[in-house]
């Protein structure tokens, strides 16, 4: 695993750490709004940099010459 996969790994832990902590465990509003707040969008950005589409060999160049076809 390269080091990218790593921290997005690390960071998908920590916040799903976070939100059931705040689940289960009766915090301070402001702690519960703040993971709200920035813990559920990194879980969901880490989630998702973890599982985007790697391009298959034969298509990697393609893809650099035409990144997007999806009409």
């Amino acid at each position: 695993m390269d080091s990218q996969k790593i921290i997005y790994l690390i960071l998908l832990v920590l916040s799903t750490i976070a939100i059931l902590a705040c689940l289960v465990i009766n915090f301070e509003a402001w702690i519960v709004y703040t993971v709200a707040i920035f813990g559920i969008p990194l879980w969901i950005l880490s989630l998702g940099l973890l599982t985007m589409a790697k391009p298959k060999p034969e298509d990697a160049e393609e893809r650099v010459k035409e990144p997007f076809t999806g009409y």
